[in-house]
């Protein structure tokens, strides 16, 4: 179990994360919502303590440090890989770092995106990046997988045909963490959505939930921000004033 406990990150005078309590399950799908400047990689980066923050976050009770951060892996559209390596090197890398690397699953991922072992990845197209940075968070053994955005650059297909395959090889004490601003595209596959404003945590809430109230994600996240529909409406008709 992940808890974060009162969690609070400040750059100079800005607060990018306010007081958050939040806890993951194992075998929990995560989606991470909120608009650009919520907090969102900044959440992830201080769970990975990439970055220094005030409150407490801890894996089944430990802080994290070098003895345990090997149960996370990081998937971000910054990209964590090397870019002077082969796909082939990263496997072997990766395998003398992580005992529990997952080498049927590293194949099978790279079979399914058609991307070349034995090309630098640095020569990769910016889709062929992003996919080789989420097999490698997929691959590494984690219990705990975070990926922030890391499916821009992708076309529709295969970010579908991803998601599928996601719910198809994720064991039961995986746990995924899904920052993503393709809402409707990610609501079929994440069993929780929790949303942050402005680095607080506006609403949490499982999918079931939400099926019983009759409401999907979209809808959840519009009433949720309390999101005005005739805004562009409206903007539409003062720029046609000011033009007449």
């Amino acid at each position: 179990m992940l808890e974060l406990k009162q969690v609070t990150k400040q750059y100079w005078k800005k607060t990018a994360l306010k007081e958050i309590n939040l806890t993951l399950h194992q075998g929990e799908i995560v989606g991470l919502f909120g608009e650009n400047g919520a907090g969102k990689t900044t959440l992830m980066k201080c769970i990975l303590n990439f970055l220094p923050y005030q409150g407490e976050i801890l894996l089944d009770g430990q802080p994290i440090t070098y003895k345990n951060i090997e149960k996370f892996s990081f998937a971000t559209c910054e990209h964590s890989f090397f870019p002077n390596l082969t796909p082939q090197a990263h496997k072997e890398f990766y395998q003398g770092q992580f005992p529990t690397f997952r080498n049927k699953r590293f194949d099978a991922l790279m079979d399914f995106f058609q991307l070349p072992m034995r090309q630098m990845v640095g020569r990769f197209s910016t889709g062929q990046k992003n996919q080789f940075e989420v097999i490698l968070a997929l691959s590494q053994g984690a219990d705990y997988i975070l990926m922030d955005e890391p499916f821009a650059g992708n076309d529709v297909f295969n970010r579908e045909d991803f998601y599928k395959v996601l719910l198809g090889i994720l064991e039961p004490t995986e746990t995924v963490l899904l920052s993503t601003h393709l809402l409707e595209e990610v609501s079929e596959f994440i069993s929780r959505a929790v949303l942050l404003h402005q680095g607080s945590i506006l609403g949490d809430v499982s999918t079931l939930e939400l099926d019983e109230q009759g409401l999907n994600v979209l809808d959840y996240v519009k009433q949720t921000y309390h999101y005005q529909a005739d805004r562009v409406s409206k903007a539409l008709k003062e720029l046609t004033g000011e033009e007449e």
